[in-house]
C-alpha cells in the first residue's frame, strides 16, 4: 500500500522501516543475523518498489548476533545504496553504546537514530539514552509520544475510559501510569492549552519536540481529523515557564544511580 502511494514520487518522501523481530514461522526469520537482515531487507525494497530506504533500524536488540555481524551486514547495505541511514529502537543504553563503538572501531556506519518511547508520562529516555545522544550525536524518534493514547485529553478524572479509547486493547502492553501521576500531568496539560489555545495532545507533542535530542515524533492517527490536530503541533512554540510547568507536573524520581548523581553539581542532567 505505500509503495503503491508513494509511485512516481519517491524523491519527495522520507521512508524508514525496521526489522528484527519475527516475521515468520522459520527458524531464521528473527533477529538481527545476516541471513535475517538481507532477507527482510531485500523483501522489503521489493514490497515498497524502491531501491532505497532512507532510514533503516533495528527494531530491538538481538543478544544472540555478535554485533560485528550485525553492523558488517548493515554497513554492507550502505555502501551497497540500498540504506542511507541506520538506526535503533528499545535499546538500552549500553546497546547502543557498544555497537557505536564497534562502528567506530572497525569504520562501519553508525547509527543516528534511536526510535524511543518518551512522553510527560513516561520520561525515562532522559536517564541515559538523551545524555548518550546529546554526546554521540543520536537523534531521538520518538513512539507513541501521548502516552499510549494517555495524553489525548479524553482522559478524566472520575469518569470512564471513552468507548473508542485503544487503551482498552493496548494498555496491558505498555507502561503501566498511576492514576494520580496521569491526573497530575494532564491537569498541567489542561491549563497550558488554555494558556495557549491549543489542544491539550498539541501541547503534549510541543513540549517533546523542544527537548534536547528529539528529532521527530511518530504520531498514530486513527482519521485525517486526529491527524490534523497532531499536525497542528508545529507552527509554534511554548515559553519558557510553560516549560517548567510540564517538567514540574511530569517529573518523577528516577531510579538508580540517576538519582545520586543529580546531587552533584558536575553531573547535571539534560536541560
Amino acid at each position: 500500500m505505500l509503495g503503491a502511494a508513494i509511485k512516481g514520487r519517491r524523491d519527495k518522501v522520507l521512508i524508514s522501516t525496521k526489522a528484527t523481530f519475527r516475521f515468520a514461522d522459520g527458524p531464521n526469520d528473527i533477529g538481527s543475523s545476516r541471513f535475517h537482515l538481507t532477507k527482510i531487507i531485500d523483501e522489503a525494497l521489493k514490497r515498497l518498489g524502491t531501491d532505497y530506504i532512507d532510514l533503516f533500524q533495528l527494531h530491538g536488540f538481538d543478544a544472540l548476533t555478535p554485533i560485528e555481524e550485525t553492523l558488517s551486514t548493515l554497513d554492507g547495505m550502505v555502501k551497497a545504496g540500498k540504506i542511507r541511514y541506520l538506526g535503533v529502537s528499545n535499546f538500552s543504553g549500553w546497546h547502543l553504546m557498544k555497537s557505536l563503538s564497534i562502528a567506530e572501531k572497525y569504520g562501519y556506519a553508525r547509527y543516528v537514530a534511536n526510535q524511543t518511547y518518551y512522553s510527560l508520562i513516561g520520561r525515562e529516555y532522559e536517564w541515559e539514552l538523551m545524555p548518550l545522544g546529546l554526546d554521540q550525536g543520536v537523534g531521538a524518534v520518538v513512539w507513541s509520544p501521548l502516552g499510549w493514547g494517555r495524553l489525548t485529553g479524553k482522559l478524566k478524572r472520575g469518569q470512564p475510559l471513552p468507548k473508542n479509547s485503544r487503551l482498552h486493547d493496548t494498555a496491558q502492553y505498555g507502561p503501566q501510569v498511576a492514576d494520580e501521576h496521569l491526573y497530575k500531568v494532564v491537569d498541567a496539560l489542561q491549563e497550558v492549552a488554555e494558556e495557549t489555545g491549543k489542544l491539550i495532545p498539541q501541547v503534549a507533542l510541543n513540549w517533546l519536540l523542544q527537548r534536547p535530542t528529539v528529532s521527530s515524533v511518530i504520531i498514530g492517527a486513527r482519521n485525517e481529523e486526529q491527524l490534523r490536530q497532531n499536525l497542528g503541533a508545529v507552527g509554534w512554540t511554548l515559553t519558557a515557564e510553560q516549560m517548567k510547568k510540564l517538567d514540574a507536573a511530569s517529573a518523577v524520581t528516577p531510579i538508580y544511580p540517576y538519582w545520586h548523581q543529580r546531587q552533584f553539581e558536575r553531573n547535571p542532567p539534560p536541560v
